[in-house]
């Protein structure tokens, strides 16, 4: 899966024109405040818009002062491995400076924009400055056996430490200068490249120039198929870390192993369909009939291999099985048949809104998405991050074509986001996304392909939590949720589950409390609790939670009023213990009365004073 787009930033008009400048050298997104002219996102606050970008993996340069960048993303920086690239852009353009990833793309960037605008890249990273190479970071298409030794490698170079290298790779050219005795490659030029500086262990750099195809049976364990692979190239005198990525037939895009396979070789997966994997028949080594019969073509391990390396490939390494799996090499040559990745499909709760609610997973995993699905409130929601983005917008009361066509398209081969609101296993898209891979397709779920997607979902902060940390603490101790929406649910039920809701003396969150047409289930409720809880119980009416217009009121149960409440408000009703207070303070659209519901720490507090009594 693709690493989010870069995007570019300002905030001042004597910096647009040289934002835009580089927008338009890198294909960047524009993003700015005030724009004079046409960008993709308007900047309202800086430090939200740029922690949102940060949280979901873009690449930001900063047509701004320094400052601004670090104060804003400062509190998000922790892992320098996974960190996306911050770029800082003097206005006049002249210089362009790496504050983050200088080694996973960052130096490259600055480079890129110096060369454009004329200026200077201030790259501060050690290697590329005396060096002209990260050691630790090879180019595309090659890997570093042994990552960790890479920094005392690159201390030795430029203490002058005298080295050698055998093999020969155009990206190290920079250090050719420097003491290093270098020796030629071997003969099909798919030797590694070894760089031993004295006194350090050996660098070993291998092209990744192997296709592997695998097959296996329904189940496989992953371990019987790594142990295959890693056997099989030992034996034929190759490393692991020259394969460029494990390919197979599409019918095993779900199969646990072959992604563990890839995941435990550090590559992606790639899959063909049966008919494309037949083509290649005639430079099969081992042809098989009972494979044909079985799914569609003569062999998956060769053929994949055969296809992912190209049409004028031949087998490096032909079938090998063991009980359950089979692997084969081909040697890449560049006319690659295209294959399709495994489709996933994020199920992700953003949250009440408010960007500072939703989670550095959501977001990742909405700024790596191809195409956004959702009710269009929800996508609107996302500001920033769906700039750009394919959107299908589906309205209130299309769950379930919302649902498969998300499904339908992850089984395409795309990475899909499904937006709900909150938290989407909560009263959203979560279940019914289930519901329909459960389902047979002849009883009205999803095709084949849909249900070998991957699947992945983003909890996020529900209405009721969000509704109960502005308040207080309602949610104190025990809880329910009951939905008073009896479109899905028979109305009978949910007059059942509000007495045994208000029987327990549980704190119960409504949702979808009334509609247009549906007003008198609220209303019967409150007349339900009020046979079990006292009328002064707490109430607590929370609406657009982290949106501009949020509102919250404190009721009671006597005093709550049906229209009062419309679709957007969550209902949330004490227990006969929970109790109100006034702060005097007025924040967050509440009047100033904080809510909670007793744990029970002051009867435990008593009875300890007693017993030390």
């Amino acid at each position: 899966m693709q690493n989010p787009d870069p995007i570019v930033v300002f905030f001042t008009a004597s910096a647009e024109p040289t934002a835009r400048k580089v927008a338009d050298t890198l294909g960047a997104q524009l993003h700015g405040r005030n724009p004079a002219g046409k960008a993709n996102a308007a900047i309202e606050d800086a430090g939200a818009h740029l922690r949102a970008l940060f949280a979901a993996g873009h690449a930001i340069i900063g047509v701004c002062a320094a400052g601004i960048l670090i104060r804003s993303i400062g509190a998000l920086m922790s892992d320098k491995w996974h960190e996306p690239p911050v770029v800082a852009v003097a206005e006049d353009g002249s210089s362009a400076v790496p504050l983050l990833g200088g080694h996973h793309g960052a130096n490259r960037l600055a480079l890129d924009i110096a060369e454009a605008l004329g200026g200077n890249a201030a790259l501060t990273t050690a290697g590329d400055v005396r060096l002209g190479v990260a050691l630790d970071s090879p180019p595309a298409g090659w890997r570093l056996e042994n990552p960790l030794d890479a920094k005392p490698a690159m201390a030795g170079l430029l203490a002058g430490k005298p080295a050698d290298m055998s093999g020969e790779a155009d990206w190290l050219a920079p250090i050719a200068g420097l003491d290093i005795v270098t020796s030629s490659p071997a003969p099909d030029g798919n030797a590694p490249v070894v760089l031993a500086v004295d006194g350090c262990e050996p660098l070993i750099y291998r092209r990744r120039c192997l296709a592997l195809g695998v097959g296996c049976a329904r189940g496989c364990g992953p371990d019987e198929l790594i142990a295959l692979v890693h056997k099989t190239l030992s034996d034929a005198g190759r490393s692991p870390f020259e394969v460029a990525g494990v390919w197979s037939i599409d019918v095993k895009a779900d199969e646990a192993a072959v992604h563990a396979l890839a995941d435990n070789l550090g590559v992606a997966t790639g899959f063909y369909p049966a008919a494309d994997l037949e083509a290649q028949h005639a430079r099969l080594a081992n042809p098989s009939d009972v494979v044909f019969a079985e799914v569609g073509c003569h062999g998956v391990a060769e053929g994949a291999a055969l296809a992912a390396a190209g049409q004028s490939a031949t087998l490096l390494i032909e079938k090998q099985k063991s009980a359950n799996a089979t692997c084969a090499a081909a040697l890449m040559t560049g006319d690659a048949l295209p294959s399709r990745a495994r489709g996933s499909l994020s199920v992700v709760g953003i949250g009440p809104g408010a960007a500072d609610w939703r989670t550095p997973e959501a977001s990742r995993l909405i700024a790596r998405a191809d195409e956004l699905i959702g009710y269009g409130l929800y996508i609107d929601l996302l500001g920033p991050l769906a700039t750009g983005k394919p959107r299908q917008d589906f309205p209130l009361g299309g769950e379930e074509d919302r649902c498969r066509y998300a499904l339908e398209r992850a089984g395409e081969g795309n990475d899909v986001a499904l937006i709900c609101s909150g938290d989407a296993g909560i009263y959203a898209m979560g279940a019914l996304v289930m519901e329909l891979m459960d389902r047979a397709e002849s009883d009205g779920g999803v095709s084949d392909a849909a249900k070998r997607v991957e699947i992945m979902n983003a909890p996020g902060i529900s209405a009721l939590q969000a509704a109960s940390a502005r308040a207080g603490a309602i949610l104190g101790h025990d809880f329910c949720t009951i939905s008073l929406s009896d479109l899905l649910t028979p109305r009978d039920d949910i007059i059942k589950r509000l007495h045994a809701a208000a029987q327990g003396d549980f704190v119960i969150a409504f949702y979808n409390p009334v509609s247009m047409k549906r007003r008198t289930l609220l209303a019967e409720a409150r007349e339900i609790l009020l046979q079990h809880r006292p009328a002064d119980t707490p109430v607590l009416l929370a609406s657009n939670l982290g949106r501009t217009d949020e509102t919250l009121k404190q009721r009671t149960l006597t005093a709550l009023e049906v229209d009062e409440v419309d679709m957007l408000t969550v209902v949330l009703v004490g227990s006969s213990n929970t109790k109100a207070f006034s702060t005097g303070e007025i924040s967050a659209g509440a009047d100033g009365t904080r809510t909670y519901t007793p744990r029970g720490y002051a009867k435990r507090i008593d009875a300890k004073e007693k017993e030390a009594s």
